[in-house]
């Protein structure tokens, strides 16, 4: 049995082992696979396993010996879903493996705009306190955190984290979502319509799926709610974000700052406008990335696989 892994480099750059994959069948590991290698690389594989290499209709049509495709990421739409049924290639993801790591990214931003740790410490290399008359200085306004408002637009596994560490550290919390489960315990929790939420927050943390219905969720109109001291933070999906709008509600000073872990096209073209706006911190969509969340995903990845073939598969998508 022929297993080929279209795009290993994201999650495993190096520092983790195929071997699990390995010893389950003949393994081919590529870094990456543009569009027009898929069909070559894959064509004698039934297992194949993707990231963010796009499996189109296509492509699955030419793949005839392909029983089963394991997303190695918790979204999927890099499938084609009907293809996918219509052809009986059963289609697993990986869910929750980035939770913790993720949520903590989000507070690494958040903490980052409220008390601009990088900028003091590079002024301080740069020698700025030896010269200084006082026992301290600061170059940006010293935010604390307690007792501030996050709305959580969201509250699905990544959500309700962002919110528990929120709520530990004093913030109040409210969110706003299309599902509304078990209502947390958190002091002054409550649920908020999105326009009351974007009004209200003085921070706005981002963790909804990718719709037809959130795209482009924030745009000129849903930034002129909010509270010119507001953050904002996307960890979640780049296109809830019209770019351009953000860009300017930020040069412009309608919005105090925005961190995103994500962007509409990765890697972004050098052109992209929140590359270059005020007080926008930007980076390369690691919130996942670190080695114990990459380690589950690869493990579950892996067991999603035993099981489609022991006759019980796990996480099916499709």
């Amino acid at each position: 049995m022929k297993i080929v892994v279209l795009d290993g480099y994201a999650l495993n750059p190096g520092d983790l082992s195929w071997e699990g994959l390995r010893a389950i069948g003949e393994l081919e590991v590529y870094d990456r696979t543009s569009e027009d290698l898929i069909v070559t690389r894959a064509m004698d594989a039934e297992i194949v396993l993707t990231n963010k290499t796009q499996l189109s209709a296509q492509t699955l049509g030419q793949l005839k010996r392909l029983r089963y495709i394991g997303v190695l990421a918790t979204g999927y739409d890099v499938v084609d879903a009907r293809a996918a049924r219509e052809l009986k290639v059963t289609v697993t993801n990986v869910p929750a493996y980035g939770t913790a790591s993720v949520a903590e990214f989000v507070f690494a931003m958040l903490l980052e705009m409220a008390r601009a740790v990088a900028l003091h410490a590079q002024a301080t290399k740069a020698g700025e306190w030896s010269r200084c008359p006082d026992f301290c200085f600061w170059k940006a306004p010293q935010i604390e955190l307690a007792g501030k408002l996050i709305g959580i637009v969201g509250l699905g596994r990544i959500g309700r984290r962002v919110g528990e560490i929120a709520s530990a550290i004093g913030m109040r919390v409210i969110a706003a979502g299309a599902t509304r489960r078990e209502t947390p315990d958190w002091p002054g929790f409550r649920w908020c319509s999105v326009e009351e939420l974007l009004q209200e927050a003085d921070v706005v943390s981002l963790h909804c799926p990718l719709t037809p219905e959130t795209r482009g969720i924030i745009n000129a109109s849903s930034l002129a709610r909010m509270k010119s001291s507001a953050y904002l933070i996307n960890a979640a999906r780049g296109p809830l974000i019209v770019e351009p709008e953000l860009a300017d509600a930020l040069n412009h000073g309608r919005l105090a700052g925005a961190a995103l872990d994500v962007l509409s096209t990765e890697p972004p073209s050098p052109d992209n406008p929140l590359l270059h706006a005020r007080n926008c911190i930007v980076t390369p969509h690691i919130a996942w990335a670190t080695t114990a969340a990459r380690t589950r995903l690869l493990d579950t990845a892996i067991a999603n696989l035993q099981a489609f073939l022991d006759g019980h598969p796990a996480n099916v998508v499709y």
